[in-house]
């Protein structure tokens, strides 16, 4: 165990295999998650944090802001638990090559719940995630429809769009050209669904008159290098196939059916500028919940501005939370 800001690490071992949708079966599971605060006595204040495609199990190194004494997801009351999903490279069981089996999100889903037995939790007071992190959250919710007392799917949708699987195949023909360094090519496409025109035009222009060399391309170049320092190609590889498979209506009749299961109240958000997942999904799953509401959030960041809106988060989660 390791614990750093008041956050511990722990490892947890899943003794069952893992059948998956695919037919395939995972042995010897690992998952790595991590816990924040303290269980209370009778173990009514769990949130539940789902992370995204490349994050891993600790909230507090990318999503920290979200969780302030002034905040409604507070450390001081709240026991906050974050697993790294398998097939990230965070802890949990990785793939070490391409042809790794298939996973879905359903797949992922499955070692969450023995976890949440392994630590004794039977009702989780707050799910939150976003983009891959609230796919995760709306396949567990309508599979268990009273376990999550309410959840907050935001940048994120029911089904993954052609659009998005057409970015995520993109990204993985360079990864297939390439394993090592079509990370770089793969996370320089990602970016482009991520951000929006407005913020490259906003950052990334040149008015110097320069002929080459531009701003621009140094910037997908260096996110492309960052993520390759710290991410692996198979799992990002592995995942973004998982995310392609999201379709919580696969097993229930369809996507509406599937939703109007959820008995949890869900609050789903959306970014105004979000292109990868537009506000339309978001609008579509608050409509298909019993106890949906939908929130629009400004951001010059596309998608990726539920990272980094923090202050509009929490300020839409204390309307609806306090």
């Amino acid at each position: 165990m390791q614990t750093r800001h008041s956050v511990k690490s722990f490892g947890f071992k899943v003794e069952e295999p893992l059948v998956l949708e695919c037919g395939e079966t995972l042995r010897d599971l690992r998952i790595q998650y991590t816990t924040w605060g303290e269980l209370n006595t009778d173990k009514s204040n769990v949130v539940w944090i789902f992370h995204a495609l490349t994050a891993n199990s600790d909230p507090s190194e990318w999503w920290e802001s979200l969780f302030t004494k002034e905040s409604p997801i507070n450390p001081d009351k709240h026991f906050i638990v974050c697993a790294n999903i398998i097939g990230s490279c965070y802890g949990s069981t990785e793939p070490k090559r391409l042809d790794f089996p298939l996973l879905t999100i359903r797949d992922i889903v499955e070692p969450l719940k023995l976890l949440k037995h392994h630590l004794g939790i039977v009702k989780i007071k707050l799910g939150i995630g976003g983009s891959m992190g609230g796919q995760q959250l709306l396949e567990w919710a309508v599979q268990e429809p009273n376990l999550f007392e309410t959840i907050v799917p935001i940048a994120t949708n029911a089904k993954h769009s052609a659009w998005g699987i057409a970015f995520n195949e993109a990204q993985r023909l360079a990864l297939k050209a390439d394993p090592e360094n079509g990370l770089v090519a793969a996370r320089a496409i990602a970016m482009l669904s991520y951000r929006h025109y407005h913020t490259y035009e906003k950052t990334q222009t040149d008015s110097d008159g320069r002929s080459d060399d531009f701003s621009a391309s140094s910037y997908q170049r260096y996110q492309g290098e960052k993520l390759k320092k710290r991410f692996s190609p198979f799992s990002y590889y592995t995942l973004s196939k998982a995310m392609d498979s999201h379709d919580v209506g696969r097993h229930f009749g369809g996507v509406e059916n599937a939703l109007s299961r959820i008995e949890s109240k869900t609050i789903a958000i959306g970014l105004d500028t979000d292109i990868l997942f537009p506000v339309a999904e978001q609008k579509f799953i608050a409509k298909n919940t019993k106890l949906g509401s939908f929130h629009e959030i400004s951001s010059l960041y596309g998608h990726d501005g539920f990272l980094l809106e923090t202050d509009q988060i929490n300020t839409i989660l204390k309307t609806e939370l306090l």
